[in-house]
C-alpha cells in the first residue's frame, strides 16, 4: 500500500511538462486517453491545497483574455489543460477564466510565461 501512496504523491506533484510527457506516453505506448486522469489528478492539489491557502502555497492561473494570437492560445490551453480543441477553444472565448486551480508558484509562473508568449493576458492569484 505504501507504494500505491508513494507513486499518488509522485503524480500530484509532476510540472506541466511532466504530466503533458506522461499523457503523451499514456497515449502513444498504451493507446490511453488520458484527459480525464489529468483532471483528476490537477483537482487533487486544489482540494489538499484548501488548508494551506494561508501561507500561500497553490495559486489560480487566469485566462484574462486571448491576445492577439487567438489560435496559437487556443492550441496551448489545449496542451496545457489537457482539452479537447473545443473545451480549449470555448475557455479561450470564455475568457476572464480559471485555466488551473491549486498549482504551485514556479507552476503558475510556467504556465504565465508560455500563456504570454504565446500573446494572451494572464493573471496568477
Amino acid at each position: 500500500m505504501a507504494d500505491l501512496k508513494q507513486l499518488a504523491e509522485q503524480l500530484v506533484n509532476l510540472t506541466v511538462k511532466e504530466v503533458k510527457e506522461l499523457a503523451d506516453i499514456l497515449k502513444d505506448e498504451y493507446g490511453i486517453e488520458p484527459a480525464a486522469a489529468a483532471v483528476a489528478v490537477a483537482a487533487a492539489p486544489a482540494e489538499g491545497g484548501a488548508a494551506a491557502a494561508e501561507e500561500k502555497t497553490s495559486f489560480d492561473v487566469i485566462l484574462k483574455e486571448a491576445g492577439g494570437q487567438k489560435l496559437a492560445v487556443v492550441k496551448l490551453v489545449k496542451d496545457l489543460a489537457g482539452l479537447g480543441l473545443k473545451e480549449a477553444k470555448d475557455l479561450v472565448d470564455g475568457a476572464p477564466k480559471e485555466l488551473k486551480a491549486g498549482v504551485t508558484k514556479d507552476e503558475a509562473e510556467a504556465l504565465k510565461k508560455q500563456l504570454e508568449e504565446a500573446g494572451a493576458v494572464v493573471e496568477i492569484k
